[in-house]
C-alpha cells in the first residue's frame, strides 16, 4: 500500500475477517454511493467521488480476489500492479503459502518442544526451581 493508500479493508468499511459476500455487499453499496454519475450535478463532489469510487474499485479488485487478498494480507501487495502477468501472482500466492506453512510448522514444533521438556520435567521430578 505505498503511494499513501489507505487500507482496503477501510475503504469498505470492514474488518479483515470479512466473508466474501460481506466484501460484495459491501462494494455494491458503496459503489452506488459514491458513483461519479450520481455526483455529476455538484461539481464540488464530483472529483471526490470520482477519487473514492476509484479507491472502493482497487479495494474491491483485491479483496474480491482470493490471491491477491492473501498476498495484500501478508503485506506484499505493493508489489503487484495492474500490469503484472497471472505468473507473478500465483508466484506470490504460493510465496504466501510458503510463509504460512513455515510458521504454523514452527508453531507446531514449539509446542511438541514444550510438551517434550514437561515430560521430561516430570519423570525426573525437576520442578524447575534451583
Amino acid at each position: 500500500m505505498s503511494g499513501g493508500a489507505c487500507c482496503y479493508y477501510s475503504v469498505l468499511g470492514l474488518s479483515k475477517e470479512a466473508s466474501a459476500d460481506e466484501i460484495r455487499s459491501a462494494y455494491r453499496r458503496l459503489a452506488m454511493k459514491w458513483h461519479p454519475d450520481r455526483w455529476i450535478k455538484d461539481p464540488e463532489m464530483a472529483a471526490e467521488s470520482k477519487t473514492r469510487f476509484q479507491q472502493i474499485q482497487q479495494a474491491y479488485s483485491v479483496l474480491s480476489n482470493k490471491g491477491k487478498r492473501s498476498i495484500y494480507d501478508a503485506g506484499l501487495i505493493s508489489f503487484l500492479t495492474d500490469d503484472d502477468d497471472e505468473g507473478f501472482c500465483d508466484f506470490m500466492i504460493e510465496m504466501v503459502s510458503m510463509m504460512k506453512s513455515t510458521t504454523e510448522q514452527g508453531r507446531k514444533k514449539k509446542k511438541r518442544k514444550n510438551r517434550l521438556e514437561d515430560l521430561r520435567r516430570s519423570i525426573n521430578g525437576d520442578d524447575g526451581s534451583c
